[in-house]
């Protein structure tokens, strides 16, 4: 079945208005994912009807509806079964792209990150493993023996060109998302958000068959990012260090509270307030505090 996701459009346009509430995500939930499906006709079906209301909200984003768009594709996750991941991640990434519209940052990245999670489970880490066990112990890159012949062979073969787009597809539906998320962790800025948005743009990096407009959008992002990155961190050690001195003068030794506190806020940055030496002024009986790197 041909996706209809949206195409990558990292340009932003004027904030649009997002008063209507999101619709519960409430796909049709089975016992288990592994071993409850719907039978083929009521499956098709459901997937027909998810196909119609993707294409109405398609539609609503292509006239720059965003919200309603989003209100649209919920009704076709609603339809589409859940363990569809496919399917669902095309969803996903939409709705991530109306949010990038929207500047919801952090709607976008929750989007895009469900769309990644959905596609992780059709492309297992182990079987990657397992492939690239195969390259590095000299096998066969790509090579599958037929078992079967005549009619049955020329089935297996169709199968496993199906397979190859396939994943052509999950890979395509893969970048966008991680492109998408990637755009909105450097917009939402941020020391962690910044290295998380220069991790996604790594891993673009290395996917095969990018588009070449998708590659220089990488490669730009992967030349500033470490600048952007930096300046971040400076800025929220200075904030750190601005609150650890608030809470030692507020609370100086031998007191256990600085020393609760902040490690608390220190020890995400790597240190701890064995770093920093209070010492005593006797004569006006205050406080100064002395950093000393760790060895």
């Amino acid at each position: 079945m041909p996706s209809t996701d949206l195409p990558i459009d990292p340009r932003l346009t004027e904030t649009q208005s997002h008063d209507s509430e999101r619709q519960s995500d409430d796909r049709r939930e089975l016992p288990s994912r592994s071993l409850s499906r719907f039978d083929p006709e009521e499956e098709a079906s459901l997937v027909s009807q998810s196909n119609a209301q993707k294409s109405q909200a398609n539609q609503l984003f292509s006239t720059a509806q965003y919200s309603q768009a989003i209100g649209e594709y919920d009704k076709a996750l609603s339809s589409c079964p859940n363990y569809l991941d496919y399917e669902v991640a095309v969803l996903k990434s939409n709705i991530a792209a109306c949010y990038l519209k929207l500047e919801d940052w952090k709607s976008a990245v929750d989007s895009a990150t469900a769309a990644i999670e959905s596609l992780e489970r059709l492309l297992p880490k182990k079987a990657a493993e397992k492939v690239g066990d195969a390259d590095q112990n000299g096998g066969d890159d790509g090579v599958v023996e037929i078992e079967g012949d005549g009619e049955e062979a020329e089935k297996e073969l169709a199968s496993l060109k199906l397979s190859d787009q396939r994943k052509d597809d999950i890979l395509r539906i893969q970048a966008k998302a991680l492109i998408r998320r990637a755009k909105a962790k450097t917009e939402l800025g941020g020391w962690g958000n910044l290295q998380g948005a220069e991790e996604d743009y790594k891993v673009l990096s290395d996917l095969p068959n990018l588009p070449v407009a998708d590659k220089r959008v990488v490669q730009k992002a992967l030349a500033s990012l470490p600048a952007l990155i930096n300046s971040a961190k400076e800025k929220e050690m200075g904030d750190m260090m601005g609150k650890l001195k608030e809470v030692s003068f507020a609370f100086p030794p031998p007191f256990l509270a600085p020393i609760v506190l902040g490690n608390g806020i220190l020890k995400p940055f790597g240190l701890s307030t064995d770093n920093f030496k209070m010492t005593k002024d006797e004569s006006s009986g205050g406080y100064s505090m002395q950093f000393q790197q760790n060895n």
